[in-house]
């Protein structure tokens, strides 16, 4: 049995979607029942005729921090992907993604070892690589700068690691894959996908800086090799192309037949940005939009050293303007 969290997410719905195609019987936990819905459109996009292989699913409502329910999602399982995470750049936000990516992470790891689990295949991040703050392009063996300017995803991410690397000191065979922006079709209010929704909807503003961009499917499909491999207890970066934040926006505004934003947001109005948006949700109770650390990120250029993969796996990513060209066919489809 191969068991799979975070399965109604991006990445988890795919991961589902490429396993039920070569499995017979796949075991995902839920939270929230409605967004086994989401994982379902997944399927469609790919399977509109056929839905036997979303059928294959074994769907188990649990919670990576709630250990007894666990306990009985783990009967059974030989493998386990752990794509669960708790996304957000808000500090107010910071005990609950902790509770979430390290304890969860820790939940996990722990249960993989009382089950005797053969192998946990962990998606993580390029945030929990520590090299940016340096200036050569970052690569899997970039030290953790623990005196750097880290935002709190960033830092929960390292810790889940942490446990990871913890769970293989303890006799657990693990490989760990860190995405750059995944680009991927069906959730239109997170990650790449809001921008499909923003620059649709009409962007004014764009940001400059140099990022690691993804396609789903390459993400998926190495993640699914790697663990079926018999590579253990390395990371691999996975990042197609470093691009600069225009011209992925170009990239999107031309496949989906949008005006692309023709304003560049300054490091100084970012400054003023931020500060005005701590106040606002200060004042009225909202949630942040824009914090300090985000606003960093939108001006600071980053790049991604991708050759380990490509030389162990012998593999070639698809360009970024396909898989943009691909998501915005069914982005397309989903707003008619």
């Amino acid at each position: 049995m191969i068991l799979v969290t975070g399965g109604t997410g991006l990445v988890g719905s795919h991961v589902l979607l490429y396993l039920c195609q070569k499995h017979d019987k796949v075991r995902a936990i839920f939270r929230n029942e409605s967004k086994i819905k989401k994982v379902k459109h997944v399927f469609e996009y790919y399977q509109e005729s056929n839905m036997s292989f979303f059928d294959r699913i074994e769907w188990v409502q649990a919670d990576i921090i709630d250990l007894p329910a666990l306990e009985k999602v783990f009967e059974g399982v030989e493998y386990v992907y752990h794509c669960a995470a708790m996304v957000s750049f808000d500090p107010s936000d910071y005990h609950a993604l902790r509770k979430s990516n390290i304890e969860g992470t820790a939940n996990i790891v722990n249960l993989c070892l009382n089950f005797g689990i053969k192998k946990i295949a962990y998606m993580s991040s390029v945030a929990a690589l520590g090299g940016k703050d340096l200036n050569d392009p970052i690569r899997e063996d970039s030290p953790w700068n623990s005196d750097g300017d880290h935002n709190v995803y960033a830092i929960t991410k390292y810790g889940a690691e942490m446990e990871i690397w913890r769970g293989v000191q303890e006799g657990l065979d693990c490989i760990i894959v860190n995405p750059g922006i995944i680009v991927g079709p069906g959730f239109w209010k997170s990650s790449s996908g809001s921008l499909f929704t923003r620059v649709f909807r009409g962007m004014r503003y764009y940001s400059t800086a140099i990022n690691g961009y993804v396609d789903i499917h390459d993400v998926v499909k190495t993640f699914i090799q790697l663990m079926e491999s018999d590579i253990t207890n390395e990371r691999f970066i996975q990042v197609a192309e470093n691009l600069s934040s225009k011209s992925f926006i170009d990239m999107i505004a031309q496949a989906i037949n949008a005006k692309s934003p023709e304003k560049s947001v300054s490091p100084l109005i970012l400054k003023f940005g931020w500060r005005y948006d701590w106040l606002r949700a200060k004042l009225l109770g909202k949630r942040r939009r824009l914090t300090r650390h985000l606003a960093k990120i939108l001006t600071k250029d980053t790049y991604y050293d991708n050759s380990k993969l490509k030389k162990t796996l012998n593999f070639e990513y698809k360009p970024i303007s396909q898989s943009v060209e691909e998501t915005a066919v069914l982005f397309n489809r989903d707003q008619a």
